[in-house]
């Protein structure tokens, strides 16, 4: 396991920048991002895809020396249809979903030819992210999951990791073997609880992975809070705002710098190519910067 030190979530997509289209930050916008990132304290970062924009970030880091490890996954993508995942109504073919198979196949492939020519940057490999929840849109059978972590593990030095929620966690356990390393997602805010119960709900569920897990490291590889939101289903209404962002992070950073708990925040900046239409959306805004690097009030 690292040593501790404040980590971040990083996806750094512009405007008019998207993965879905493979519009990708270039090198300058990446060494801006990176600086910002350096400035304020971060040491891990995270990131999602093995593509040509995080090769082109661990370049960055590199030529600039930047003390930055980064985290990557593959950026896997649903081989199971789930009727359970309330937005994406798409039911793939048999065809389709052993086509989509090979496609992840070949994104594991480009992680591991990734981790080992940036060996000096990229700290731990993970085989996805949330691929097993009930409401997943990317959902991948358990035993493939297994068979990724073997690959990694027979084909790069980092610790294997995979990156889930924390409701998810308890029936892992047989994925759990695999890994080197536990990282659980917690959102307080998506679970319906206000900023001022966030933290013990954080501090609950970090224990009781730690009991399930005693003998892998725990971490937070995403913990967060909105600053806007349209849909109250799930969050409750006046939760998501910068005053209650500044409120969450500043009792979770108190706690987790004391425990020397590694957490990736999520996220650097906002990104308005998530979501729905509706410029408002919650899932465009969990940065503590907005999308044109103005920071929040965390910040301020």
């Amino acid at each position: 396991m690292f040593e501790y030190a404040r980590a971040i979530c990083y996806s750094g997509y512009r405007r008019n920048q998207s993965p879905v289209d493979a519009t990708y930050p270039s090198y300058e916008e990446i060494a801006e991002d990176l600086q910002i990132l350096v400035n304020l304290g971060f040491k891990y970062i995270r990131m999602y895809d093995a593509v040509e924009y995080a090769r082109r970030t661990c370049q960055v880091i590199r030529d600039k020396g930047f003390d930055l490890k980064l985290m990557l996954g593959p950026g896997i993508r649903s081989e199971i249809n789930n009727a359970g995942c309330p937005w994406l109504k798409v039911t793939y073919s048999p065809e389709q979903l052993a086509e989509r198979a090979k496609i992840n196949d070949s994104r594991v492939d480009s992680l591991i030819q990734i981790a080992n020519e940036y060996k000096d940057v990229v700290n731990a490999v993970s085989i996805g992210n949330e691929n097993t929840p009930s409401w997943g849109e990317n959902n991948i059978p358990v035993e493939r999951l297994i068979g990724f972590a073997d690959k990694l593990k027979a084909n790069c030095s980092q610790p294997v990791t995979f990156n889930e929620g924390a409701f998810e966690w308890p029936a892992l356990t047989e994925l759990a073997k695999h890994l080197d390393i536990i990282s659980v997602h917690s959102y307080p805010l998506w679970y319906g609880n206000t900023v001022e119960e966030a933290l013990d709900v954080n501090k609950e569920w970090y224990k009781k992975i730690c009991a399930l897990y005693p003998d892998k490291p725990v971490l937070f590889s995403e913990v967060g809070w909105a600053t806007s939101a349209v849909d109250f289903s799930q969050m409750k209404q006046g939760q998501p705002n910068e005053e209650n962002q500044k409120k969450y992070y500043d009792a979770f950073w108190e706690w987790t710098d004391k425990e020397k708990i590694i957490s990736y925040m999520f996220e650097a900046f906002d990104e308005p190519w998530k979501g729905v239409s509706d410029p408002n959306e919650a899932e465009k805004h969990w940065g503590i910067f907005d999308v044109d690097r103005k920071p929040k009030l965390l910040l301020k």
